[in-house]
């Protein structure tokens, strides 16, 4: 046996002992399910990492060539060669695209732990091959059948040795030999381009429909001579009664060695379609993230008193969502998209009570106090991070029940991986540069391919596909991208610097090793970082530099408005809050826009009124904020509303209406709207009705009065706008697709631990004569004065022991130690696995074993 065989590792788990601390990293990050919980040493990894779960997740991950790779080495013999894995992805043509990306391709198969072995020796784990290798339930992506060998295993020995015959082969003395024999042929070029030649040209048909898969065929009891001669000759091999398959050897022929009809090796290019200058593309999303702001603020002001009831199942009814809409002035989609963005942020949830209903959260007054730049980086962290979609509302689940915005089963773990995935492909792009959507799709399909067989419809798109255009339309709409163009603060949020020049070409984007090394392809290291793996402190960073850059874009609050003569008044932009507070008491909205029409009404001023505020307050207010003098039919409005106001006053008999002049009293009694109320006379200035004191307040307003409703002191009641909140909520957590990426700190505690105890696994031992060997695992078991006399004397020799050791929560582990001192039913030792000096109580060591002296 030669050096180099001796080295060579001949399990997964050697492979991975093998490995530096920076590939064990790279392992568990690419991995994170094999580091929960920390494995006690590299074979549990090992096992851990071949487990059916956790392959299946792996190679969901797995981009197109990848992937492709991997299936090539399911079909070819374990182990391979890396010639011929060459030869299967690149074909006798030797394709030079495929050559230089092999190399890199089978890289990352060996960093997340899916292939191990040298070049010469190439294992695909085991559950990887069963996953990917062809069988009649499950048929292999590649579209090949069995192996000969694998055909012909239930075929009896006098008709292999006809098809050997039939083939030109000399007979054999037994079946393997002969099946050894028939592959052989199929397998070289030559001798098979020599035995085709003689087919007929209605079996080469035959052979052409089935190359690409599916490899299986029906045939019927007596076969047409076409089919008859591809049978005889093994060119066909029957699997069950009537169904026949293309032996893979013999389709391997027929497509020149190829194990995919396309090789994908080189991802699409994202190309930009269109160019801006970043100063415009930067004012667009400044216009989008203050018209976000804007939204928001209106949406939960409208449900300031209180929103549309929950659901019993949860969620907004679609009545409530259409009305929703219709406030804001868009379409239900966009009203769902930001009910979910606000309950996403912790600024809306349902209050709790028995007639539950939904309303803002006391964070969002917190919210409100902010400045704009930081409200809106809040609401775009909040957007990045959410697994809740509103793209799906109206849909159905799986059980075909409705699905409702703000309801269950909104959640999609993929979608904040697949959000920083797109805006980092954007963000990979020249400035002010917008891709073409579907090239930014083909590419995500190419970075995460679906695998087995869909059963979607024609024209559907999968999950992916559509959470990528739902975030190409949501990040323009909250002014991450302007003009389909990442921004300058947007790009500042994900953390990524500003190209210096344009994107390179894909072909240079993906270059890699000439050999098979373990040098990964470009394409696996992004120019930026990935924003989903930002620490903490780096994306405090990088929110306070997106807040940096936005704040000058946005508009300065402004502290007047234009009063008009036809009882209007135009705000021709934001406006500082005390002033837009006010001001939406005293007028209604009439238009929104870049400039915000309001108009003063009867009932508006009313409303001021019965908020406190006096006449002259109101005139007060409209003097200082009004750029333009206060037109006369805007004066005499409130003069008139206020010179009624509370001449009529309303208190709790059941109710009453007392008014110092009768004669307002009679033109009351005398019309018949007030024929609901049933009011009677009980003094010359006091009406008594039936109706309580709300009812009558609506009702009088109704008919045209002022009133003024009264405390049983006989006072004023000043009716204030009312702000409902729901109790302190927390803002729903994001549903992980899976354990989170392990950080630099818990990797390294976590592969020292590892590394520990493999080191004490692997440990080798001073054999006994009377003892039994011990499983891989197993701890040692001595009596306690063997454990105590055997402690004393490394201690005397300052030799180290293999101990096996049960803490105070039961949990067994294998350690290494130095002993140093014994005393007190405690022993101090060196721990070589935690390399630092511990104690252990001797009741907790379950036993002792000597190191061998190597």
């Amino acid at each position: 046996m030669s050096t180099e065989d001796q080295l060579a590792p001949r399990s997964l788990a050697a492979a991975l002992r093998a490995r530096d601390d920076a590939s064990l990293a790279a392992l568990l990050r690419a991995r994170p399910d094999l580091i929960t919980p920390v494995p006690t040493d590299l074979t549990q990894l090992a096992t851990r990492a071949g487990t059916r779960a956790s392959v299946v997740r792996a190679l969901e991950r797995l981009d197109r060539f990848a992937l492709q790779t991997a299936e090539a080495l399911a079909v070819a013999d374990d182990p391979a060669t890396y010639d011929e894995l060459l030869g299967l992805m690149a074909g006798d043509a030797r394709d030079p695209a495929v050559v230089q990306a092999l190399p890199g391709a089978l890289a990352a198969l060996r960093e997340q732990a899916l292939v191990w072995g040298a070049a010469d020796r190439l294992h695909l784990v085991r559950t990887a091959r069963e996953l990917l290798a062809p069988s009649p339930q499950h048929p292999s992506p590649t579209g090949l059948g069995p192996s000969v060998r694998e055909a012909t295993a239930g075929m009896s020995p006098g008709r292999i040795q006809e098809i050997v015959a039939a083939a030109g082969l000399p007979s054999t003395h037994d079946s393997v030999s002969a099946v050894a024999a028939l592959t052989a042929l199929f397998g070289h070029r030559k001798k098979m381009a020599a035995l085709l030649a003689e087919a007929p040209a209605d079996s080469l048909d035959v052979l052409e429909r089935l190359v690409w898969g599916p490899p299986y065929g029906q045939v019927t009891h007596d076969p047409a001579a076409r089919l008859r001669w591809l049978l005889d000759r093994g060119l066909l091999l029957p699997t069950a009664p009537g169904t026949v398959v293309l032996p893979r050897e013999v389709a391997l022929h027929l497509r020149e060695g190829r194990a995919h009809r396309a090789p994908d090796p080189v991802p699409p290019a994202v190309a930009p379609v269109a160019a801006h200058r970043p100063q415009v593309v930067d004012a667009t999303a400044a216009g989008q993230a203050y018209t976000a702001l804007a939204t928001v603020e209106e949406l939960l002001k409208d449900w300031d008193e209180g929103g549309p009831a929950v659901l019993r199942a949860g969620g907004l009814s679609v009545r409530d969502l259409k009305r929703t809409a219709v406030a804001l002035d868009v379409s239900e989609p966009v009203a769902a998209f930001w009910v979910e963005l606000a309950y996403a942020a912790g600024l809306l949830a349902s209050d709790g009570e028995a007639d539950e209903r939904y309303a803002a959260t006391p964070e969002y007054d917190e919210w409100l106090e902010r400045p704009p730049a930081e409200r809106w980086a809040q609401l775009a962290q909040t957007w990045l991070a959410a697994t809740r979609t509103s793209g799906v509302v109206g849909g159905r689940d799986l059980k075909e029940r409705a699905l409702a915005a703000l309801g269950p089963g909104l959640d999609r773990s993929a979608a904040p991986e697949v959000r920083h995935r797109v805006l980092t492909l954007l963000a990979g792009l020249p400035e002010g540069a917008s891709p073409d959507a579907e090239a930014l799709l083909a590419r995500l399909r190419w970075e995460r391919p679906l695998r087995g067989p869909q059963s979607a419809q024609a024209g559907d798109e999968d999950l992916r596909s559509r959470l990528a255009r739902w975030t190409l339309m949501e990040a323009e709409m909250l002014g991450v991208t302007g003009r389909g163009a990442l921004s300058a603060h947007g790009r500042a949020l994900l953390g990524a610097p500003a190209p210096a020049e344009p994107a390179p070409a894909p072909e240079a984007a993906h270059d890699a090793p000439a050999g098979p090394g373990d040098k990964l392809p470009a394409h696996h290291r992004p120019a930026v970082p990935d924003p989903g793996h930002l620490s903490p402190p780096e994306q405090a960073v990088a929110t306070a530099s997106a807040v940096r850059l936005l704040a000058p874009l946005l508009p300065e609050p402004l502290d007047h408005v234009l009063l008009q003569a036809d009882l209007t008044a135009v705000a021709p932009g934001p406006l500082r809050r005390p002033l837009a507070d006010v001001l939406n008491v005293l007028a209604d909205v009439e238009s929104k826009g870049g400039a915000t029409v309001y108009r003063f009404t009867p009932g508006s001023v009313r409303r001021a009124l019965d908020a406190g505020r006096s006449a002259s307050d109101l005139h007060a207010f409209l003097a200082e904020h009004a750029r333009t003098p206060v037109p006369q039919p805007l004066a005499y409005l409130i003069d008139d509303v206020a010179r009624r106001h509370g001449h009529l006053r309303v208190g709790a008999a059941s109710a009453y209406v007392r008014c110092d002049d009768d004669a307002v009293l009679n033109e009351i009694l005398a019309d018949k709207r007030a024929a609901v109320l049933r009011l009677r006379r009980l003094a010359p200035t006091v009406l008594a009705a039936q109706a309580d004191p709300a009812t009558l307040l609506d009702g009088l307003r109704a008919m045209g009065f002022a009133p003024a409703a009264e405390s049983a002191e006989g006072d004023v009641l000043i009716t204030r706008a009312h702000a409902h909140r729901t109790p302190p909520r927390t803002a729903p957590e994001p549903v992980p697709d899976g354990p989170p990426v392990p950080d630099a700190t818990l990797l390294t505690a976590a592969i020292r631990a590892i590394r520990a105890g493999d080191l004490a696994a692997t440990a080798p031992r001073k054999p006994t004569e009377d003892a039994a060997p011990l499983a891989p695992g197993e701890l040692p078991r001595t009596s306690s004065a063997e454990t105590l006399a055997t402690v004393q004397a490394a201690v005397l020799t300052g030799e180290a022991l293999w101990i096996g050791y049960v803490n105070a929560e039961g949990t067994a582990s294998q350690r290494v130690i130095a002993p140093v001192r014994v005393e007190g039913g405690f022993v101090t030792a060196y721990d070589h696995t935690a390399d630092e000096v511990r104690t252990y109580p001797l009741h907790r060591i379950t036993g002792v074993a000597e190191l061998a002296d190597d």
